[in-house]
């Protein structure tokens, strides 16, 4: 029997997913579901922005995507990019960054080496729900503010004038840092994937060396710097087959395992969800806190949500289109990565063997069930998947470097916010992200202690990069200077609202601690967890950075309209140009 909320949830995401394929700009009138003071938010008449000149495309009112370009101008911003990406690019985009099957092989020995098989499976439900929570705040905030600044743009508009350089400052670095270790990480993952799967298939006594690692590691990035060099369109198109691989891959993993492996080499539901399943092979820590480090397969996997605000200038109705493709892929992610984990474990067979002389518990794994053979082969799928999460990676995170140097966060006077008139996205931005991912891979040629300590910072500051704007949103509700304009995808004021909130933000501090904490005691130099001092460093460095220059030319999110004399003018509000617009009409 299923679970009343996997029912539940399962019932959501096929609504959703109708919904969202159906919005094909098509839709007009009110909403039965929406607030009418929501449905009926201003939007301008592109017919008095003729004059807007700022890098940027020419628009006219009779493009499909004027909706979303009037809300960008709103905003303070000229559209400067093609709106290429379908809602089905869009949510095949919020699919792929979690990257499903690849994240799950790439993170399984954590929890299964740390807290047993019991841990993988219900610390995958319990993080998946509380990500729900995160997922759909993130969505909120994202369907207000549809910039590919994402949330950085949005925690400035959410607390006091004062305050916005201060925070959009700690949030845009914060934000930007832990993306691209995100890439860098997940791109060196997908290089020892690669090579786990030549020991598997050459025999155990391969050498395998740091060289190999970081050389294949440097080539793969550099493809997707160039891949990523392609214009909208053709990045949409590409995207748009993601989901597939992705979701197929998993699925034929999760029917292949039930197929391969006898019934009477299951292991039982004991082992798989109750005490039978709870080996703590942590050296020291208590079962309740080894238990727990199979929070750390979960979260590592559902993070990044706000790769997809970050593509949300090249989405069509960006507003409606980006948070539901964060919500869907929340929800599919969650529900099939428990699947998944539920079977893996179940057919695992016997914990000592793991993980095998490839150092992949899941591929071995695979590999006892299916064959060299047949393992080889899906594993080259779940390779792919994890190649598409770098893919969309990159580009997430190149959009984020390109609205961080477009508002002068940057100190390149603007240069990586410049967008290329020959493909029509940020190609400076771009090979800024690749050059500087590169960096951290390199230094696994000196210490894998140390390269293992700069992604150690990934999800920690990324989740602190989410929750702060959140925690804005309510705690300066009420602060005049504070206008929260909702979007189309709206939780309310109401008690659904404020619980997905408050539960959100207490959720990311609580995991923010299990991040800190050394996987295995006693805790010598290789074994101790640096995430936490070199994430607070980066914090206190980049306040230090911008009390001795950075405030001089970073002044918050800024406007690149130079139609109203706003250029490079504070965002006040998410209707200040709106305000300035009317004035000047009159």
């Amino acid at each position: 029997m299923w679970p009343w909320h996997a029912i539940i949830s399962f019932q959501a995401l096929g609504l959703l997913l109708a919904l969202a394929l159906s919005a094909n700009g098509r839709l007009s009138g009110p909403s039965p579901f929406l607030p009418a003071a929501i449905m009926s938010s201003p939007r301008l008449d592109l017919s008095e922005k003729k004059e807007a000149q700022a890098d940027t495309r020419s628009i006219g009112d009779s493009s499909d995507d004027s909706g979303d370009d009037n809300k960008l101008l709103e905003i303070g911003y000229v559209p400067s990019f093609k709106r290429e990406f379908s809602n089905i690019a869009t949510i095949s985009f919020a699919f792929s960054i979690m990257g499903l099957c690849s994240s799950v092989a790439t993170t399984f020995n954590s929890p299964l080496l740390l807290g047993g098989p019991s841990s993988v499976t219900w610390c995958w439900i319990l993080g998946a729900t509380m990500c729900f929570t995160l997922g759909a705040s993130i969505a909120e905030i994202v369907s207000a503010f549809p910039t590919c600044g994402g949330l950085y743009t949005a925690s400035a508009q959410l607390v006091p004038k004062r305050q916005r350089p201060i925070v959009g400052w700690v949030v845009g670095w914060l934000n930007i840092l832990g993306q691209i270790l995100g890439l860098s990480s997940t791109e060196f993952g997908l290089a020892n994937m690669i090579w786990a799967a030549v020991v598997v298939g050459k025999g155990e006594d391969y050498p395998l060396t740091s060289g190999k690692a970081v050389g294949l590691f440097v080539g793969l990035l550099i493809l997707h710097g160039i891949l990523n060099c392609l214009a909208t369109r053709q990045l949409a198109r590409l995207t748009t087959g993601f989901v597939f691989v992705n979701l197929g891959a998993t699925f034929i993993i999760i029917i292949v395992l039930l197929a391969t492996t006898p019934r009477s080499e299951m292991h039982t539901a004991s082992y798989v969800f109750g005490k039978e399943g709870i080996v703590n092979q942590t050296g020291g820590w208590n079962d309740g806190i080894a238990f727990l480090f199979g929070l750390l397969s979960v979260q590592w996997t559902m993070t990044d949500y706000d790769a997809t605000a970050h593509i949300s200038e090249e989405v069509k109705r960006a507003a409606y289109a980006a948070p539901s493709a964060i919500f869907i892929a929340v929800i599919g992610t969650g529900l099939i990565g428990w699947l998944l984990n539920i079977v893996v474990v179940l057919c695992s067979g016997p914990l000592e063997n793991l993980p095998g002389p490839s150092g992949s518990a899941f591929l071995e794994i695979m590999v006892l069930r299916m064959g060299k053979p047949g393992a080889l082969f899906l594993w080259a799928f779940v390779c792919l998947t994890a190649f598409f999460v770098c893919q969309t990676a990159l580009q997430a995170a190149s959009r984020t470097v390109y609205a961080f140097s477009r508002d002068k966060g940057l100190p390149d006077r603007g240069f990586f916010g410049h967008i290329s008139s020959w493909t029509q996205t940020p190609l400076r931005a771009i090979w800024f992200v690749t050059i500087i991912g590169v960096l951290p891979g390199l230094l696994d040629l000196a210490s894998g202690i140390a390269v293992n300590a700069i992604f150690a910072m990934t999800a920690m500051a990324l989740d602190l990069s989410y929750i702060i704007p959140i925690f804005c949103r309510r705690w300066y509700r009420n602060h005049p200077e504070v206008k929260f304009v909702p979007g189309p995808f709206y939780l309310g004021d109401g008690i659904i609202g404020w619980i997905a909130n408050v539960n959100c933000i207490l959720w990311t501090l609580f995991v923010v601690v299990i991040f800190a904490l050394p996987t295995v005691l006693p805790v010598t130099g290789e074994t101790m967890n640096y995430a936490a001092p070199i994430t607070g460093g980066v914090i206190l460095l980049s306040l230090v950075w911008y009390a001795v220059g950075g405030r001089k030319h970073y002044k918050g999110p800024a406007s690149n309209r130079t139609d109203l004399g706003t250029a490079g003018a504070p965002l006040d509000d998410p209707l200040a140009v709106h305000d300035t617009e009317k004035a000047h009409a009159m």
